[in-house]
């Protein structure tokens, strides 16, 4: 590839591997800092709603040893970081038997439907914006208008989604409150099912979009004004060549390699979704089940998140790092890995 070599990429290749090592090993500990017992919290809420638990010692050693918290702590991270290799996250603990694949594999669709979609929108439209508002040639009427939609970018995105939801759910309701689809449909690929899921996303989506965009903007905006002034931007005016094409050609396919690499690096974070907005809207999405798994102390599903979590980033950074000489030709490692 160019700008590459093989050095390099063996080198990067290792550093992925190292990095996933290090979040696997930081994975098992931070869950055991944590304050309280998950066996505990678990036969805790069991004496609650049951008004008491007879023989409830011997079910608090039995959960112990079937999820292994008996045994010394080093037994219990190479058991872990065995099953990690196998991607085997093994069984919730507060909703055994349920298998944490069971609860992730359907959360990380959801999130990566929201979540992605509306980064993607967001990256597109804030490039646009951007591009416009630093473009010379762009009517005032539109520059005029365009920083409008910055305005959403003082409120934090939890902040607005509450505000969307006061608005277009409990007073005006035309949108749905909360949830995926609603309750009477059938999951399955129809019209219908499809037409509810995009009704649902619109608020949760929005309150992203209309928070993010303004970024993608500004930084777009001071991307373009250091390359309209450059050398082969006055050449390709010298041509006589249209200014739509000296705009997205010329001036903005140079100025956007650094915001595909943010791009790259905020998409590692979609599997995560956006906790407290899929909290504000009851969304099953991968924050939503990552906030209950803390709520109830569920180290499983807490570590198989985050893991998640982890490797997704770092693979995009990995991604972005190698394509990145292909999208900026002025990028090259052969001489770094060479020297």
């Amino acid at each position: 590839m160019r700008g590459l070599d093989l050095r390099y990429f063996v080198r990067r290749i290792s550093m992925f591997f190292l990095v996933v090592f290090v979040a696997a090993s930081f994975n098992f500990v931070i869950p055991r800092l944590a304050p309280g017992n998950p066996i505990g919290a678990i036969t805790s809420r069991m004496a609650n709603a049951s008004a008491g638990i007879e023989n409830g010692q011997a079910m608090f050693e039995a959960y112990r040893k079937r999820f292994g918290l008996d045994e010394p702590i080093y037994i219990q991270y190479g058991r872990y970081m065995w099953n990690t290799i196998r991607f085997d996250f093994g069984q919730s603990l507060s909703a055994y038997p349920a298998d944490v694949s069971e609860i992730v594999r359907p959360a990380i669709g959801w999130s990566m439907g929201l979540i992605g979609v509306s980064v993607l929108i967001t990256f597109a439209l804030g490039v646009t914006i951007g591009a416009l508002l630093a473009w010379r040639g762009t009517p005032r009427m539109v520059k005029a208008v365009l920083p409008i939609t910055m305005i959403g970018g003082v409120l934090p995105y939890y902040l607005l989604a509450m505000l969307l939801l006061y608005i277009f759910a409990f007073t005006a309701r035309v949108l749905p409150m909360s949830g995926a689809y609603d309750s009477g449909i059938r999951p399955e690929l129809s019209g219908a099912y499809i037409g509810t899921i995009a009704r649902h996303a619109v608020l949760p989506a929005l309150s992203i979009i209309l928070t993010s965009v303004g970024g993608w903007a500004l930084t777009m905006r001071g991307l373009m004004v250091n390359t309209i002034g450059e050398d082969y931007m006055l050449l390709a005016d010298a041509k006589g060549l249209p200014k739509r094409r000296i705009l997205w050609w010329y001036s903005v396919r140079n100025a956007i390699p650094p915001q595909v690499v943010h791009l790259g690096i905020v998409l590692g974070y979609v599997v995560s979704g956006a906790i407290l907005v899929e909290i504000v809207f009851s969304y099953p999405g991968l924050g939503y089940q990552l906030y209950q798994a803390i709520v109830n102390s569920d180290y499983t599903v807490i570590q198989g998140i985050t893991l998640i979590l982890a490797v997704s980033v770092a693979l995009c950074v990995l991604i972005i790092d190698l394509i990145y000489p292909r999208l900026d030709p002025r990028v090259t490692y052969v001489a770094e890995s060479s020297g």
